[in-house]
């Protein structure tokens, strides 16, 4: 029964996660070397992956096989984990800024990547969940353009314009973080407090998971755990 009840779990989920990806169910199939019917079959419930294909459908999808088949580590809902990624934004925005208060756009994604990962790196297990994208200025999730723009709109945050960047500062007290996560994220942004953003973009594309994934891939969070410890952030 269990084994049925997980195999229902994990056809519930790749849907979901596929789209989230962004990726079309013929994508899906050419990185898995198959057919889209046969993919088909396989997302349907019709057809059962097998273990070396799961760990491929894992990999593309940017998560980890396990995960595939129950829920998020303390079933958390998706809005429990934008809710979650709010907060530590706000709180990058508040131990990472420049001393005037205010950080590139740029850098603050890069300060909760570094966060996100080390915290992997870790606990082998991610700290939100979320997909992050090799993109050209390094590893982002999709949300974070949206959830800036929400912040912005409901007034938690200030956006300025100075050259080609935009600078965030926060309009309100970052809600707390559990212990545990406030001193990581505090040890990532102490080491990058001041430096510039070039810097930090230059250090997340010299990293293995930006490195070896190409443009517009969802990154793996196990691909880390390669990293030497003085390279995780």
């Amino acid at each position: 029964m269990n084994i049925v009840m997980n195999f229902i779990k994990m056809i519930d989920k790749l849907r979901i996660l596929r789209e989230q990806a962004r990726l079309s169910q013929d994508e899906v199939a050419k990185k898995l070397e198959m057919s889209r019917p046969t993919y088909c079959r396989i997302e349907q419930g019709e057809s059962e992956p097998t273990i070396s294909q799961l760990r491929k459908l894992a990999e593309i999808l940017g998560v980890s096989p396990e995960s595939l088949f129950c829920d998020t580590g303390s079933n958390e809902t998706d809005d429990f984990i934008e809710k979650k990624y709010n907060t530590i934004l706000l709180n990058c925005v508040k131990y990472g800024a420049d001393p005037d208060g205010k950080i590139t756009k740029t850098k603050l994604a890069k300060l909760a990547y570094l966060l996100d990962f080390a915290w992997f790196y870790k606990h082998l297990k991610p700290l939100t969940g979320l997909q992050y994208r090799r993109i050209a200025q390094g590893p982002v999730p999709d949300v974070f353009f949206r959830t800036i723009d929400e912040l912005f709109e409901n007034g938690a945050i200030v956006i300025e314009c100075k050259g080609a960047s935009q600078m965030i500062s926060v309009n309100e007290e970052a809600p707390a973080l559990e212990k545990e996560v406030e001193i990581l994220l505090q040890k990532v942004c102490e080491k990058w407090r001041g430096r510039n953003t070039k810097e930090i973009v230059d250090f997340t594309h010299c990293q293995l998971p930006w490195a070896i994934c190409r443009p517009g891939e969802i990154i793996p969070y196990e691909l880390i755990t390669q990293e030497d410890p003085e390279n995780v952030f």
